[in-house]
């Protein structure tokens, strides 16, 4: 089954990019996003001939690069273990899938660039993590690779999924984009596609077993199945030659925080707290562990701001954050197993709004962009912070609709908070103006700019 996928746009702007400045292409990202299939796709309409190792289903491929990394001889040592490769230059592109898994064929990157004569592309799931070692110094071809990350399927990449037609889409965009209301019957079937969304996420195998099937139990046990084998990755990729012991405590770290995600957001106070994993732990202690799962691309941070006030990264707490799953699926999957069932019902108020705060952080982050909230002892607490062009905008992600106490008192103080202009609420309800303040639908997250 085909998706449709927005990170193609990137390929084709690094394809371009090629007359002036030679760069590999390399995406990274989590495990089972679907990063071969778009690769492979590219590569068959856009050149003449390719030639792909897949260093984890090839692992006697490696030896190829047990060499120089002189290219020819490259050349040389992968046609011959793959009969039928041909190099053309200017008409070939090597595509190195997996590569983590052979630190010599990241290395052969530069050499590749500065011969000119192929292209190369390279996918990595665990790339920049403590488990990929080169034995070659400078293994990292820095200056001669284009990084892209790819994440889990977005809102509008589901709706292509599914079916629904890009007029329905660019008449909801045109909506958003004119601050005028949905059509009732549009807005009624958006909504229900957001709880679909919501709990099937965006991991391709789990889309497709919700296309080809509509059965939310089948979904749910092949989203457990892919948390069970990224729960086997912690150990497999902490061993760094695959010869040493495996760092025992770090890895029972990694396992404690990840196991902890849906407790962490349940609470009403949804701020990480070592505490509830570890009486006698702290930060410092399990910073590595919380560090290893964002650069896995499991989890993604939200910092809390000393003041919302420009600039944003310069204003956050490292010490005081949120953290959200990189796709809302994983969530709903690591929760009860009726979940499912609220959601579409339209009760997404459980767990004390995690469901709902996490629907927003998959649309934003999925957007490429970063996660901020503003948070004081006072009991003041805005659900998240971002910037639009000069303004800082308050962000309130509300299952409910409940009173935005907090968001009023900064935007009426205007003396103090100098850089806040407005409000955007996302609720279950139709697009709407007052003043200073936007109410747009939750299906409309991922356009929020």
């Amino acid at each position: 089954m085909e998706f449709k996928r927005k990170i193609i746009h990137e390929f084709h702007l690094w394809k371009e990019s090629l007359e002036t400045k030679k760069k590999a292409l390399v995406i990274k990202g989590l495990r089972q996003i679907g990063k071969s299939y778009i690769v492979d796709k590219f590569a068959k309409a856009n050149y003449e001939n390719v030639v792909k190792i897949d260093f984890k289903r090839e692992p006697g491929m490696k030896a190829c690069f047990d060499v120089d990394l002189n290219v020819d001889d490259l050349i040389t040592n992968i046609s011959a273990n793959k009969p039928g490769s041909l190099f053309i230059p200017n008409k070939t592109v090597l595509v190195f899938d997996e590569i983590q898994e052979c630190s010599a064929a990241r290395a052969s990157i530069k050499s590749f660039m500065e011969d000119g004569r192929f292209d190369v592309i390279a996918t990595g799931s665990l790339l920049g993590l403590k488990g990929y070692n080169s034995k070659y110094s400078g293994g990292v071809a820095v200056g001669f690779e284009r990084t892209v990350y790819m994440k889990p399927m977005d809102f509008e990449e589901f709706l292509w999924a599914i079916g629904i037609s890009e007029d329905a889409i660019r008449y909801v965009k045109e909506c958003f984009a004119n601050k005028e209301p949905i059509s009732e019957a549009v807005h009624q079937a958006f909504t229900k596609y957001f709880r679909q969304f919501i709990c099937v996420g965006g991991l391709p195998e789990a889309v497709k077993k919700f296309v080809l099937t509509k059965d939310m139990n089948q979904v749910r046990r092949e989203q457990m199945d892919l948390l069970e084998g990224y729960k086997d990755d912690f150990a497999k990729h902490l061993d760094e030659n695959e010869q040493e012991k495996i760092d025992k405590e770090l890895l029972a770290q990694i396992r404690k925080v990840f196991d902890s995600l849906p407790s962490q957001l349940s609470k009403e106070n949804k701020k990480f707290m070592v505490s509830k994993i570890d009486k006698k732990g702290s930060l410092e202690r399990y910073s590595s562990a919380i560090q290893w799962l964002v650069d896995y691309g499991l989890v993604e941070r939200c910092h809390n701001l000393s003041f919302p006030e420009f600039p944003l990264e310069g204003n956050k707490i490292e010490s005081i954050f949120k953290l959200y799953f990189t796709d809302t699926g994983l969530l709903v999957a690591s929760l009860d197993e009726g979940t499912a069932g609220h959601i579409l019902s339209g009760d997404l108020g459980i767990y004390k709004g995690a469901v709902y705060e996490e629907s927003f952080a998959d649309a934003y982050s999925k957007n490429g962009h970063k996660l901020y909230y503003y948070s004081k002892e006072s009991g003041l607490e805005i659900d998240f912070i971002t910037q639009s062009y000069e303004e800082v905008v308050l962000l309130e992600a509300k299952a409910k609709d409940g009173r935005t106490k907090a968001a009023t008192e900064i935007l009426k103080n205007k003396d103090k908070y100098i850089d806040v202009k407005k409000l955007i609420r996302l609720k279950d309800s139709n697009i709407g103006l007052a003043e200073n303040i936007e109410t747009y639908p939750s299906y409309c997250s991922f356009l929020i700019p």
